[in-house]
């Protein structure tokens, strides 16, 4: 068997058995294709010391250490899978470390600058939607982007009879994400005039009628690609920092605010969808920040 037919039946496993997403899918074959390219005697042969000149020649390519980081434990998932189907009788990654990584503090958005964008929106309805519910409801981009209809809270006489919208995240996992009265008017104003754009174009929208933020194109909704590009021109209209304005940007802010609004950190993972707390605790180290910054300007033996 080909690394090449390994693989494909390495993310067949992951796909079908632990819902991994199509961006992982694509990860994982990219990093293990590299490490099938430099190991010349291929994946089923491969030693431990194959794998660390892997690793070494990462490095060597000026790739950064949390991208080493995430091939290496491509390559450790991938090593376990061929030795529980019994393609291998040990697994090389087994006593290998990945390098030592440090994450970076989200520069966050504060709320003036946020209230700055809104406002920027003008009478864009889908732009103000978009901002509304990437800060106003935490959504990662391919969340916001593919939104279904059928997610929606459910109104009644024009009226929200819900407040929560039901999002698919990583891995398929669903989970309930509450909107606030801002993040409802602008949906809301939204649908109205997304009602008015479908009957004006026909059948040629018809394709992407069941997503919130339909598009012509393949997919049949918005692309994240586009959004960015969207989000980077209302920043510039808006006068901020085009870099510090993406997607994400809106995010980290929205889990930022909530902390620094008295928000515990085991509700903000779950609203944020995190399947892991400690990639939540990022957040706490700009609360961290703004505390030593509060503590030299107030305490008195701090001066």
């Amino acid at each position: 068997m080909s690394d090449a037919a390994r693989i494909d039946a390495f993310l067949e496993m992951m796909s079908a058995e632990r819902g991994a997403s199509i961006n992982t899918l694509d990860a994982y074959r990219r990093d293990l294709s590299d490490a099938s390219e430099f190991m010349s005697g291929g994946l089923a042969k491969a030693a431990a010391e194959d794998v660390s000149a892997w690793m070494r020649d990462l490095s060597a390519r000026g790739m950064a250490a949390s991208t080493n980081a995430r091939k290496l434990s491509a390559a450790k998932r991938f090593f376990r899978f061929l030795f529980e189907e019994g393609d291998r009788k040990d697994n090389p990654t087994a006593r290998i470390d990945g390098p030592k990584t440090r994450r970076n503090v989200p520069d966050v958005l504060s709320r003036e600058e946020l209230a700055v964008l809104i406002e920027a929106c003008g009478d864009d309805a889908r732009m103000a939607c978009l901002v509304e519910l990437l800060y106003g409801a935490g959504l990662r981009a391919s969340e916001l982007v593919s939104l279904p209809m059928g997610s929606l809270p459910r109104r009644k006489g024009g009226r929200w009879e819900t407040r929560d919208i039901i999002v698919r995240g990583k891995g398929g996992k669903e989970r309930l994400c509450p909107l606030g009265r801002a993040a409802l008017q602008a949906l809301k104003i939204w649908l109205e005039a997304r009602a008015d754009q479908l009957e004006k174009a026909g059948g040629k929208a018809s394709a992407g009628t069941g997503f919130v933020f339909p598009s012509r194109g393949k997919s049949g909704h918005l692309t994240r690609r586009r959004l960015g590009q969207m989000l980077e021109e209302l920043a510039s209209r808006a006068g901020i920092d085009v870099a510090r304005v993406h997607p994400h940007a809106l995010r980290h802010a929205y889990a930022t605010h909530l902390l620094q609004g008295g928000a515990d950190l085991r509700s903000v993972q779950t609203l944020l969808g995190h399947a892991d707390i400690s990639t939540t605790q990022i957040y706490t180290h700009v609360l961290t920040d703004e505390l030593e910054e509060l503590l030299a300007v107030a305490h008195p033996l701090a001066r």
